[in-house]
């Protein structure tokens, strides 16, 4: 794509799967360098679905599929949270005959498309020189693909589980961390009143530091993740002691939404599967 103005070069940006705090801070701060150091910055809109869809053709209106990034667009956009460019969980080596864009029905038609050829021209033909996807695992792993094709990649973590290898720190996790806490402070007065014990089930279907962390920052008793099986009855028998050491006959645990007890295996609602190969959890 001609541009009117001389760059080092053109950086794209594209947000995937969940939304967090920190995503438009982010797309701010990566912007405003960029300018700064004479690249030109674009927004790929709803994660990999916007490069997707994109149309080949100077003609056509791309403008729900990509935007020009300006220091006072992210300016704006970086008060608040969430992304602004929009996301999804689109993956375009996967994709399903029915999300397969019209224009390119013709040509991929089978149940699953890889339409990667169609995502490296489109990248050309945009200009891009580098693209920095901001996603979690499933996001990123398509990143890592694009990486295998010659397309360079620098990737940033944003997962609420903090399960992105190779990274200690993801963007909106200190905000599930947080978040967690505060819900369960908030329902320690109806654990308290009735005094029960009180369940709760956080983000975590292979990583359990949603649940560890705010357990040891104190708001829960107990915690089980998905790294280690647990013994049920022994759990009980642990709560119920710390329900009835607490004055206000109350204990609390949280739990890990992949957190499987000895004996048993993670249960699925059903055998189907999403465009990354996960199968709801039951």
């Amino acid at each position: 794509m001609a541009t009117t103005k001389k760059t080092k070069g053109i950086i794209a940006i594209l947000t995937g799967g969940g939304d967090v705090p920190g995503l438009n801070p982010a797309i701010r701060a990566i912007t405003i360098r960029a300018n700064r150091e004479g690249f030109k910055v674009i927004g790929l809109r709803r994660g990999w679905a916007g490069i997707s869809e994109l149309i080949r053709d100077k003609k056509i209106d791309n403008s729900n599929n990509f935007i020009v990034l300006t220091n006072n667009i992210v300016n704006k956009a970086g008060r608040t949270g969430g992304t602004f460019l929009h996301s999804s969980r689109t993956r375009p080596s996967h994709m399903p005959k029915e999300s397969v864009p019209e224009h390119l029905k013709d040509t991929y038609n089978e149940e699953f498309n890889d339409l990667t050829p169609e995502i490296l021209k489109n990248l050309e033909w945009l200009g891009v020189d580098y693209l920095i996807p901001i996603g979690g695992d499933d996001t990123l792993s398509y990143g890592v693909r694009l990486y295998k094709e010659g397309v360079k990649v620098v990737a940033i973590p944003k997962t609420m589980d903090n399960d992105v290898p190779g990274t200690d720190y993801c963007i909106g996790f200190s905000t599930c961390v947080t978040r967690t806490i505060s819900m369960t402070n908030n329902l320690r007065t109806s654990a308290g009143s009735h005094e029960r014990i009180l369940v709760m089930e956080v983000f975590g279907r292979y990583a359990g530091f949603t649940a560890m962390l705010p357990t040891m920052a104190g708001a829960a008793n107990r915690c089980v993740i998905p790294e280690h099986k647990f013994n049920i009855e022994q759990l009980t028998e642990l709560l119920v002691q710390d329900r009835d050491n607490n004055p206000s006959k109350y204990s609390v645990v949280l739990v890990s939404e992949g957190a499987m007890f000895k004996g048993g295996e993670m249960v699925f609602q059903n055998a189907e599967k999403d465009m990354f190969g996960h199968a709801k959890l039951g």
